[in-house]
């Protein structure tokens, strides 16, 4: 049985991103699907930006916020049928050194070598399941933490095994937005899309909704999620599937491309 793992830096970047595909490969008995997410540890007592980023979306201080994501994360995995769901116990940037919202997007600090053992530890996951297709951030908006996944995958698997997502709700923001530097697009990179049935994007959007810390600071809402995630992913298909009202976007080799859902 073919596998698909799914890497998701944070708790809610697969599902925003690709988690259509990622439905249409777990309804497909052929398929074993994993979701492994990689920046999820608690801290003790966050302070400063750290403490921010959990306060401005209106949850107490006193409150475990990657413990509450994770149990968003564990909802999605459960509603999605996804085989096997990861949660890795590294650090989000803020509790890595990142004092504000623009370090987080001006480039990775020196001292951050999480993409170290980041890459040992996938190393390891690809010794034990041995992943048929790699899906990855292509670091759309070059968030520290995307971009540290993607060094780390590049490291672990050769091209012909990555799918590369458009990271989700950047791409909703800055449409044009190019991947981060770490990939070589003129090295047989090709744009892809996998459509998705009115009933898949309904279930993605299911999905998405559970995320309820990050809905409005992410999407303005519930309500706004439907609106956002449909009107992207009809942009998303264009008119390359005429039977098809939407679609999710990806790069990659197109010996790897060809083995999307079609």
């Amino acid at each position: 049985m073919p596998t698909a793992l799914f890497l998701s830096p944070h708790l809610d970047d697969v599902a925003f991103s690709c988690g259509g595909t990622l439905l249409r490969l777990t309804d497909d008995p052929r398929w074993r699907v994993i979701l492994c997410t990689i920046f999820t540890a608690s801290v003790p007592a966050p302070q400063g930006f750290a403490l921010r980023c959990q306060t401005d979306k209106g949850i107490a201080p006193e409150v475990d916020y990657m413990a509450l994501r994770r149990a968003e994360d564990e909802a999605f995995a459960a509603l999605a049928n996804v085989h096997d769901a990861r949660r890795w116990d590294y650090r989000e940037a803020p509790h890595r050194r990142y004092e504000s919202a623009a370090e987080l997007f001006a480039g990775v600090h020196h001292e951050d070598t999480v993409w170290q053992p980041l890459a040992e530890d996938l190393a390891a996951l690809d010794d034990e399941i041995g992943p048929d297709l790699v899906f990855a951030p292509q670091g759309l908006g070059n968030h520290v933490d995307h971009v540290q996944t993607i060094r780390a995958t590049l490291l672990t698997w050769p091209a012909e095994r990555i799918i590369w997502f458009r990271d989700t709700p950047y791409a909703i923001r800055q449409p044009e937005a190019v991947p981060a530097g770490l990939l070589r697009l003129e090295d047989d990179l090709f744009p892809c899309r996998v459509p998705l049935p009115p009933a898949v994007l309904d279930r993605k959007i299911a999905g998405c909704s559970l995320y309820t810390s990050q809905l409005g600071f992410q999407f303005g809402g519930s309500a706004a999620l439907r609106e956002k995630l449909a009107a992207f992913h009809a942009r998303e298909a264009g008119t390359n599937f005429p039977t098809a009202v939407y679609a999710e976007s990806f790069l990659g080799h197109p010996c790897v491309t060809s083995t999307l859902p079609g």
